[in-house]
C-alpha cells in the first residue's frame, strides 16, 4: 500500500521555522509595549510622589513661618524624606520679592508732568513696601533612582509669604499703618 504525499499529516520544516519567527516577533513587540508601559507607570508614579511632597513641605514651611517676621525665613534649607520615600530630596530657596519698575507703565504720555511725577511717586512707594512686605520662597523636589541611570528628576513651587502689618512710608506723610490682623502667607 502506497501513502501518497497530500495525506501525509504534519508540518514540514520550513513551516516550523516560519511559525517560530513569527511568534518570536511577536513575543518581543509585546515585551517591548509591556516594558514601555511599566516604565510610563513608574514615571507617574514618581510624579505623583513628587507632587505630594512638595504639598507637604509648603504646608510645613506656612505652618513653620506663618505670623513671624520675614527676616526669619531662612535664605536656603534642605533635607531628605524619611525612610518611606528613599531617593527624594527637597531644597528651600527664599528670596526678596522683585517688583518690576511700574513707573514708565503708569508715566503714559497722556499725563502732564504733575500727574507723571505723582504717579512715578506712588510707583516707588508701591515698589518699595512689596519688596520689604514680600518675600519669594520656592520649594524643589529632587528624586534619582538608585537602580536606573536616568538624571535626576525635579519639580518646583513658589510661594509668597506677606507680612500685612508694616507700615506704607508715604513721603511727605510718614508711616500709614499697616492693615489689620497678622502676617500670613498668600498662594
Amino acid at each position: 500500500m502506497r501513502i501518497s504525499r497530500s495525506s501525509q499529516l504534519g508540518f514540514t520544516l520550513m513551516e516550523t521555522l516560519v511559525a517560530v519567527m513569527i511568534m518570536t516577533g511577536g513575543l518581543i513587540v509585546i515585551g517591548s509595549s509591556w516594558s514601555s508601559n511599566l516604565m510610563r507607570i513608574e514615571k507617574a508614579r514618581v510624579n505623583a510622589n513628587m507632587a505630594a511632597l512638595l504639598e507637604r513641605k509648603m504646608t510645613e514651611l506656612d505652618l513653620l513661618y506663618r505670623g513671624k517676621p520675614l527676616n526669619e525665613i531662612k535664605e536656603e534649607d534642605s533635607g531628605e524624606f524619611t525612610e518611606e520615600f528613599p531617593g527624594y530630596r527637597w531644597e528651600m530657596r527664599s528670596k526678596e520679592f522683585e517688583m518690576p519698575n511700574l513707573t514708565s507703565a503708569l508715566g503714559g504720555n497722556n499725563t502732564d508732568s504733575s500727574q507723571a511725577e505723582m504717579l512715578a511717586l506712588i510707583a516707588r512707594t508701591v515698589t518699595e513696601y512689596v519688596k520689604t512686605s514680600v518675600k519669594e520662597v520656592t520649594v524643589t523636589v529632587y528624586f534619582k533612582s538608585k537602580r536606573a541611570k536616568a538624571k535626576e528628576m525635579q519639580q518646583s513651587v513658589a510661594t509668597y509669604f506677606v507680612d500685612y502689618t508694616k507700615p506704607v512710608n508715604v513721603p511727605g506723610l510718614g508711616a500709614a499703618g499697616g492693615a489689620t490682623g497678622g502676617s500670613g502667607s498668600a498662594q
